[in-house]
């Protein structure tokens, strides 16, 4: 029998959850309300910090990017 998690198609499975797309957001606009001294302890800058919660929500980090195939 299979299940239905395995029943996707194999292009939706690269992709990340909606509830890890929302936790994405969250995370981004947390990070935009720290201040400079939380900024500092986690060694981060303004500047860096802003253009990181201002990316738009379908540009992923780095690792949540699917891998190509060979």
């Amino acid at each position: 029998m299979t299940s239905l998690v395995h029943a996707r198609p194999a292009a939706s499975r690269n992709w990340p959850s909606l509830s890890s797309l929302a936790a994405l957001y969250r995370s981004r606009r947390a990070l935009a309300a720290l201040d400079g001294a939380a900024l500092a302890d986690i060694g981060l800058t303004r500047a860096e910090a802003d253009a990181e919660a201002r990316r738009p929500l379908w540009d992923l980090p780095h690792a949540w990017q699917p891998r190509a195939k060979c």
